[in-house]
């Protein structure tokens, strides 16, 4: 394959996107590491142990087996017990994760998860680059390549816990790339990478087969595209799916398209039936809330310069995936630009804007313009900056203003310090629980669970109680003042390790709002005094809720 200005030293241009990309890659490397290792919560910490005890499990054999995805699992939501052999594929089906299985044997860790996302989104620039040259001289190829760095649906999402989204801007650039080259073997190769990343990914490849057959480029192709797609994610979550677990139709269908039908579960055919048979009903869900409906499309557009606006390809290409994510309930997650779910728009719209400039090269000789395009992007940067993405610069930007919540760069080194020196007293082959922005640490392990959860089924069918437990409330300390649910999660946690203290568990160490518990073991005198005046000061948060004074733990009680 012949890919154009890869000779360095004649293509500054390409120097230009190989800075940009090396920015990229070591900024959103050092963030993520700095937040993971000093224990810093995110909206979906606990997702990140669960693709590290996924892959450390496929590693060792038990392929997408985890401990922590079973919590999540509507048997368990309907009372029964988290089980160490439940297998992730019946609520997401990712066989794509196998493929980066060898990178995790050699960085097998939750921060090794994080690096891999990062680099998997920085290659996708450099083969955006390719594409985009395959159309365009190297300067505006350049520009597409510097957008796709400095957009918030990119660099968001990227900073963002391990997710499998990641790989599908890698993909679908090089399905096209391969494409254009008419390497027709390695378009269906990575077609089929891109239905395997998960069940619905197939909605993305169901765009770009539309706009082939739409625009009659590659009829035969769209149509291959469109009919493999849908047919895909039909037979998988019909048929395959659901020999693994009922989440799909119990779960993940009706909290994300519930509205359009009557039942309490539901399968994709039903759903899809219900959209079809209520197209009123799809246009409102499309529409609203239009303030966000609206604030989202912009920030998607903006480091194109709009152009993606009024070019009919990448509505074309992009028109499914944007539907699909506009009529999910969820609209705090849909509609973030943060969040995993907005990389799956970035291909067709930057390979949108491609097309449309094959029609309009003559505006970007244009300098009013080009000035125009570097001012969005120069936006599209300042935005996700001062969003604070992913809490991954609260070293640098308070999480709340009014009230004031900021911890410093040092005060949360310090608190890392004192996390670390508990999960050293933790054996490697012991069972655990811990809170969300602990549990990706201890997860690279057989079992392991979200506190408070303390009860699975072992290899041997057998309820146990996990040997430890570990429980962060000074963070929920730090954030209950200006969050009501980190309050509600503080007086929760505090009542659960209370619980515990009094049912087979001792605390043996307390250190820095952190405890550790170890079962049937004896109290820590030092550490339970140190927890009792902890609590103390807690009461006037506590008192306002459920937990009482009276619930205060004694020495002589424990």
């Amino acid at each position: 394959m012949s890919w154009p200005g890869l000779q360095l030293a004649k293509s500054p241009q390409l120097r230009l996107v190989m800075v940009a990309a090396a920015l990229f890659w070591l900024i959103c490397c050092g963030l993520v590491l700095q937040r993971y290792y000093n224990f810093y919560p995110t909206y979906v910490s606990f997702d990140q142990g669960i693709f590290n005890q996924v892959f450390w499990n496929s590693l060792h054999g038990r392929l997408f087996e985890s401990s922590l995805s079973s919590t999540e699992s509507s048997a368990v939501m309907q009372g029964e017990v988290p089980d160490v052999s439940y297998q992730r594929l019946g609520q997401h089906f990712t066989p794509a994760l196998l493929l980066w299985l060898p990178f995790y044997a050699l960085f097998p860790s939750a921060a090794g998860l994080s690096v891999l996302q990062v680099t998997l989104v920085t290659l996708a620039g450099f083969v955006l680059y390719a594409l985009a040259r395959h159309y365009h001289p190297p300067t505006l190829s350049a520009w597409i390549a510097v957008s796709f760095y400095g957009a918030t649906a990119v660099i968001s999402p990227t900073v963002a816990n391990f997710h499998d989204i990641c790989q599908i801007p890698l993909y679908i650039f090089g399905l096209l790339l391969a494409l254009e080259k008419r390497v027709w073997w390695l378009v269906w190769l990575l077609a089929v990478f891109t239905l395997a990343v998960r069940e619905d990914s197939g909605v993305v490849l169901f765009g770009i087969g539309f706009y082939f057959f739409a625009s009659r480029r590659h009829l035969w192709l769209g149509t291959g595209l469109c009919g493999l797609s849908l047919g895909y994610m039909l037979v998988l979550t019909n048929l395959i799916m659901p020999l693994f677990s009922a989440d799909i139709s119990q779960r993940f269908m009706i909290e994300q398209f519930g509205q359009f039908v009557d039942t309490e579960e539901a399968t994709t055919l039903q759903v899809l039936w219900g959209i079809l048979s209520n197209p009123v009903r799809l246009l409102v869900e499309i529409v609203t809330p239009f303030n966000q409906t609206l604030r989202y499309l912009l920030g998607q557009w903006l480091p194109l310069a709009f152009v993606t606006v009024i070019s009919p390809s990448a509505w074309l290409l992009a028109g499914f995936p944007t539907i699909k994510l506009l009529i999910q309930r969820e609209d705090i997650t849909s509609l973030s630009l943060h969040l995993r779910y907005a990389m799956s728009l970035v291909p067709g719209l930057f390979y949108g804007a491609i097309l449309w400039w094959t029609q309009h090269p003559d505006l970007f000789r244009r300098l009013r313009f080009r000035r125009f395009w570097a001012l969005c992007i120069g936006l599209s940067l300042f935005f996700t900056i001062t969003s604070n993405p992913n809490r991954v610069l609260s070293f640098l930007i308070p999480d709340s203003f009014q009230p004031w919540v900021y911890v410093s760069p040092a005060r949360q080194w310090q608190h890392g310090q004192a996390v670390r020196s508990l999960l050293a007293q933790i054996p490697a082959e012991a069972s655990v629980t811990a809170t969300d922005h602990i549990v990706a640490h201890l997860s690279g392990r057989r079992e392991v669970l979200r506190f408070p959860m303390i009860r699975l089924r072992n290899d041997t069918n057998k309820v146990v109680r996990m040997d430890y437990g570990i429980a962060d409330l000074w963070y929920l300390e730090q954030y209950q003042i200006a969050f009501e649910d980190y309050r509600k999660s503080l007086r929760l946690t505090a009542e659960r390790v209370t619980d515990l203290m009094t049912k087979q568990y001792g605390l043996i160490d307390f250190q820095d709002g952190v405890v550790l518990l170890r079962r049937q073991a004896e109290s820590n005198p030092v550490a339970l005094a140190a927890w009792s005046d902890y609590l103390r000061q807690l009461a006037p948060i506590l008192e306002s809720g459920e937990l009482s004074r009276t619930a205060l733990p004694s020495a002589t009680k424990l």
